[in-house]
């Protein structure tokens, strides 16, 4: 297995108290994969992201427990600078706001190159000339030309094909992408998901994708991991979710997707909003939003039940909730 998270838990300690905004996450990851996490704002996503890469705030946050191991190996055991060596190398990350990433006063072919000259050595001249092969692999119109361009310069989408390029730099085995087409237009996302897809392909990386959106990875996931206030909720392969969702949450989410067969009918909404981490709900965190409540929900926290040997749910009433999507 490539990348496996074993019960991690990460909290923040803030002026309203601890905020465990990661309780007890377990997923993997292997090479060829494709991981899609998905959940509201303030789910944990990009907080495990962040665990797994090494580049937690510290403080606030600090990891509590749990292990993340990388090709065998438990990063949490590891040095910052073994750390290091392993960002960019063997793992990287897509980050959400491409202009915020990239540094705005280097040329992005400086920025691009460095890569080469600290892991690999190359000269400046060589770093130079592996920007623009980058640039050009990830389909940036005259890359030999803009390669001495600056962030500003770019649109919001070849920004994001820069950030691809960096992350693919060293053709690493495992890419997190947090949520890399937000701030997106609805073409510029689909050119840049079939990016990805097909870079993916060609290198073999595992890819562990973070997104709110369930029609962003129909096509590119092989198993999906919901996540809700820090857990995994629902875990299962792509068609299986999407076929009968086995958590209240996850239909929500499904059923929140615009679609051409309701036109003109209101879009569902799930009601309420995510809990604040420092004062989850007792019992299952969800209960208050969930149409499916009943007393036990209130009081006793669901684990993460077999639905299947592929798939999990961590709802008490799960059969009822899979069966009422197979209908």
């Amino acid at each position: 297995m490539l990348l496996e998270v074993r019960d991690l838990h990460v909290e923040f300690r803030t002026r309203d108290g601890i905020a465990r905004a990661v309780d007890g996450v377990s997923y993997a990851v292997d090479a060829g994969q494709t991981l899609a996490v998905l959940g509201e704002s303030g789910s944990g996503k990009s907080v495990t992201a962040q665990a797994v890469m090494g580049i937690l705030d510290t403080p606030p946050g600090r990891i509590t427990g749990g292990e993340i191991l990388f090709q065998g190996r438990d990063l949490l055991g590891l040095r910052e600078e073994e750390r290091r060596r392993l960002r960019g190398d063997k793992m990287a990350m897509i980050f959400q706001d491409a202009l915020s990433a990239l540094n705005p006063v280097l040329p992005v072919g400086d920025q691009l190159g460095e890569l080469f000259v600290v892991h690999r050595g190359a000269s400046r001249r060589e770093a130079r000339a592996r920007a623009v092969e980058l640039m050009d692999r990830v389909r940036i119109p005259g890359a030999a030309q803009r390669v001495r361009d600056y962030p500003h310069q770019f649109s919001g989408g070849m920004r994001q094909r820069i950030m691809i390029a960096a992350a693919l730099a060293l053709e690493p085995a495992l890419v997190i992408a947090d949520e890399p087409t937000t701030a997106l237009d609805v073409t510029v996302q689909a050119q840049v998901m079939d990016l990805l897809a097909e870079l993916q392909r060609e290198y073999r990386m595992g890819l562990v994708l973070i997104t709110h959106d369930l029609g962003v990875v129909a096509d590119v996931a092989d198993r999906i991991a919901v996540m809700y206030a820090g857990r995994i909720v629902e875990s299962a392969p792509v068609h299986d979710i999407y076929k009968a969702p086995a958590h209240p949450y996850t239909r929500g989410l499904l059923d929140s997707i615009p679609r051409l067969d309701l036109k003109g009918r209101e879009l569902y909404a799930i009601k309420g909003l995510p809990p604040n981490l420092t004062r989850v709900p007792p019992g299952c965190a969800f209960h208050p939003r969930c149409p499916m409540a009943r007393d036990v929900c209130r009081t006793e926290v669901p684990p993460l039940y077999e639905v299947s040997e592929a798939r999990g749910s961590a709802c008490h009433f799960w059969r009822e909730c899979l069966d009422d999507g197979e209908r």
